[in-house]
C-alpha cells in the first residue's frame, strides 16, 4: 500500500468512530510511558464520570489503524488490574507493554500511588447543553432549585 493510501486509511478510520470514542482515543494518547490511567478517570476527565464501560467499548473497538498510535495498554480497571474482558491473549500482551515501559507489578496489580497519571494540567470544560428550567411554586413564593433567602 502506498503511503498516501495508507494515511487515507487512517484518517477514515479513525473518523468512523463515535465521537466519546475518538475523545478517549485522543485522551489517551496524551497518557506519558510508564504511567497507567483508570477507565473511570478518563471518563470523568472527559466529563463523563459514570461512562467507564463506555471507555473500555471505546478501546476495546479501538480501529486497527489505531493500534500503533493509541496507547490502549495504559488503561486499566481502578483496582489496578487489567481487565481480561474479551479476547485470551490480550492481558498478557497488556502486561508485557506495561513492564516493557517500566511498570512493576505486585502480583498482578499494579501500584496506582505511584504509576497513576494525574491527568491533564488544565482538564477540558463541560459545559451544560440544558439549563435546568425552574418553576414558580406560587404558594411558597420559592423557585424550585433556588432558595429564597430573608433579608435581615
Amino acid at each position: 500500500m502506498k503511503p498516501q493510501r495508507a494515511a487515507q486509511s487512517r484518517a477514515i478510520s479513525a473518523t468512523k468512530a463515535p465521537k466519546f470514542g475518538r475523545a478517549v482515543y485522543g485522551l489517551v494518547r496524551r497518557v506519558p510511558r510508564g504511567r497507567v490511567v483508570t477507565y473511570g478517570q478518563v471518563a470523568a476527565i472527559l466529563g463523563h464520570a459514570r461512562a467507564a464501560r463506555t471507555v473500555g467499548t471505546a478501546l476495546a473497538n479501538l480501529p486497527r489503524s489505531l493500534l500503533h498510535i493509541v496507547p490502549w495498554h495504559r488503561v486499566i480497571n481502578a483496582g489496578g488490574r487489567i481487565s481480561n474482558r474479551g479476547s485470551v491473549h490480550r492481558p498478557d500482551l497488556q502486561r508485557e507493554l506495561l513492564e516493557i515501559e517500566g511498570v512493576r507489578f505486585r502480583g498482578a496489580v499494579v501500584d496506582l500511588n505511584q504509576y497513576r497519571w494525574a491527568g491533564p494540567v488544565r482538564e477540558r470544560q463541560v459545559a451544560l447543553r440544558v439549563e435546568p428550567r425552574l418553576e414558580t411554586d406560587r404558594a411558597r413564593g420559592t423557585q424550585r432549585g433556588k432558595v429564597k433567602r430573608s433579608v435581615r
